[in-house]
């Protein structure tokens, strides 16, 4: 799709290709991801740092009073749901691996990786796709917010779900664009094209807008 291209392009231009390396080790950015759901970078950051820094390993974790990880975790929010999910999902880990490891992904086609992710309770496609992408660059294209509110918006997709956006994406995103596509999305809705008030006249990629060409005269932005 040439709009498509040329969005990419834009965005590219604008706040830089990103170029991947490997953010964390796969069982960290599950942690880490968890625990960003329903908050601020901010806040799932500062509960991440508080986990590391209270307990060396993950095995010792896993042997914590539930409440333990609570406390930890509560500047992220929803520390009880997120506790739980954590713990979980490192039980499970340790069950099928025989130790707290995820590193066996790397060896697997993306569709099984993501299933064995998908399969874990507590992990749905944005945490799956971003320990895929962020730990193995894979090329999967994790689905935020930001990223489902701008692909509406701009009409590369016309969905109601989060999850449709991803699976649309994932089809129309070339794969070596997605790293940088997500990222330099998501930097977008930050900056500018905001939930609430868009910036749509200060915006470089208004011209390729769906939203944009549907306001009408007057209709502030």
């Amino acid at each position: 799709m040439e709009k498509v291209a040329r969005i990419i392009q834009e965005l590219d231009k604008h706040y830089g290709k990103k170029v991947w390396s490997r953010w964390r080790e796969p069982v960290d950015e599950l942690v880490r991801t968890i625990l960003s759901q329903n908050t601020t970078d901010k806040n799932s950051l500062r509960a991440f740092a508080n986990l590391k820094k209270r307990f060396e390993t993950w095995e010792e974790l896993l042997q914590a009073d539930e409440e333990d990880i609570i406390q930890e975790i509560k500047s992220g929010g929803l520390a009880n749901i997120k506790a739980r999910k954590i713990k979980g999902c490192l039980t499970e880990i340790k069950k099928r691996e025989g130790r707290i490891d995820l590193e066996i992904l790397a060896k697997k086609p993306v569709p099984e990786a993501l299933d064995y992710l998908l399969s874990l309770d507590g992990v749905g496609p944005k945490t799956a796709a971003c320990v895929l992408i962020f730990s193995f660059n894979s090329p999967i294209l994790p689905v935020d917010t930001h990223i489902h509110r701008l692909s509406n918006r701009l009409g590369i997709v016309q969905t109601n779900s989060r999850g449709k956006t991803q699976e649309l994406l994932q089809k129309i995103i070339p794969d070596k664009d997605k790293y940088s596509f997500h990222l330099n999305l998501i930097e977008h809705g930050r900056k500018v094209c905001k939930a609430q008030k868009p910036l749509c006249f200060d915006c470089f990629l208004r011209e390729l807008c769906s939203y944009y060409q549907n306001l009408q005269p007057g209709t502030p932005s």
